[in-house]
């Protein structure tokens, strides 16, 4: 398949994903959006494919939705907030669904300017870095009288807590990579030369690992916001249950008491 707004590589069994509007820093719009949710659908079947890096071309990572032509009209007349919602309800909040539930692990290299939707594209990631120069941005309230979206309001409590994430949103300041890391909102800042390269290293060993249990982890992390103790032991135990009988979990046992490296073959 060929797309028009990303670069889409692959190199052995990790696939990397380009958001390539670098003109217009990557800005989410419907050409944007549909080929990214296309490109997941695809990977998704893509048993040679074992994990994927996200990246923007250019000097942004994404600097959120695309205020000046973001292609969604159909000929329906809306009122400027009912396009806004139907927007983001064919477009910008499918996109975070389907990349925020993408099985496979997903490495986020943000490089630049990321802003408004942009911040919660980049936090759908199951672990993202960023390079030293690049920064974090919640225009929404301060700059557009909006509130945060594609998952900001959700991503910004749990990972920072209140006072960060309302100060974030409320006051629309620039949060520095660094910064960002040291809080806890990524996983690391990484000096700019090699944003990829270490992008590259951590998605090659998430490849290696076990595909099966790399999906439940995911799924059993997302749930946990939303269940009680109780109700998590009991998903505990039911996925436990289920990957105990895998030839993986048989491997992993074996490697481990031979003292040697795990060979997963899962799919």
């Amino acid at each position: 398949m060929t797309y028009e707004n990303i670069l889409l590589e692959t190199s052995g069994s990790v696939a990397t994903l380009t958001l390539n509007r670098p003109s217009g820093l990557n800005s989410l719009n419907k050409g944007l959006i549909d080929d990214i949710r296309n490109a997941l659908r695809a990977l998704a079947k893509d048993d040679a494919v074992k994990a994927l890096i996200i990246t923007g071309a250019g000097r942004g990572f994404c600097a959120g939705a695309d205020l000046s032509n973001a292609g969604f009209g159909d000929g329906v007349t809306r009122s400027i907030g009912e396009g806004i919602s139907h927007s983001m309800e064919i477009g910008y909040n499918p996109l975070v669904r389907d990349l925020a539930g993408f099985a496979k692990p997903v490495v986020v290299a943000v490089n630049g300017v990321t802003a408004g939707g942009g911040v919660g594209l980049a936090l759908c990631g199951d672990i993202v870095i960023a390079s030293k120069s690049s920064y974090f941005v919640q225009v929404f309230g301060p700059r557009l009288g909006l509130v945060p979206d594609m998952g900001c309001t959700w991503f910004f409590p749990q990972l920072l807590g209140r006072a960060r994430s309302r100060a974030l949103a409320l006051l629309g300041d620039r949060l520095p990579a660094e910064k960002a890391a040291e809080w806890g909102l990524i996983w690391a800042c990484v000096e700019d030369a090699k944003l990829m390269s270490e992008a590259m290293a951590l998605a090659t060993r998430l490849a290696s690992g076990p595909s099966e249990a790399f999906a439940e982890i995911k799924r059993v992390l997302d749930a946990a916001a939303g269940n009680t103790l109780d109700e998590q032991l009991e998903l505990e135990r039911r996925t436990q249950q289920r990957l105990g009988d895998t030839d993986d979990f048989r491997e992993g046992v074996t490697a481990f008491l031979t003292k040697r490296e795990p060979q997963f073959k899962s799919k």
